[in-house]
This record gives C-alpha cells, structure tokens and sequence, in this order.
C-alpha cells in the first residue's frame, strides 16, 4: 500500500543534528493526526535520528530513501494521546 502523500515538504539540507529533528517535530505539530510530513536532510546521521524520533514519539516512518547525499523521510503524525489524568 502506498503511503497518502505528503502535507507538508521540509527541507533542512545542510543542517546538522539536533536542528532537523528540531525543525520536524515544530513541521509536525502544526499538521493534523494522519498527516504525513516529508523530510529532506543531508545529515550522515539522520536516518538513526529519525528512526529514533519517531519510534520515542509515536509517528511513524513510513519511508525513508537516500540518493546523492540526500535523506528523504515520509513521516505520519500520530494520533493524539489523551490526557494523563
């Protein structure tokens, strides 16, 4: 099944981490739940950040790929988690 398109392209080419993952956690909040963010970075650790994003924040990463030094990331927003009571 492919994944819905993208909401909401990012481009953080040429910045280093925490900045990317900074920069898509703000990207994400503004989208709704089912939402898919794409994400483009350079950074050669990007793809364990993310991977590491979104496996402590609950999005998940649909796709990632690289081509020519450049990372692309399809990320769902979450549903959103009820209140702690």
């Amino acid at each position: 099944m492919e994944p819905a398109p993208a909401s909401a392209t990012l481009d953080t080419i040429g910045l280093r981490c925490p900045l990317p993952i900074l920069k898509a956690r703000k990207a994400l909040a503004g989208l709704a739940p089912g939402g898919v963010l794409e994400v483009l970075a350079s950074d050669p650790g990007a793809a364990d950040d993310f991977e590491a994003f979104c496996r402590t924040t609950g999005h998940r990463l649909v796709r990632q790929s690289a081509t020519s030094g450049v990372h692309r990331f399809l990320i769902e927003k979450a549903a959103q988690r009820p209140n702690a009571a």
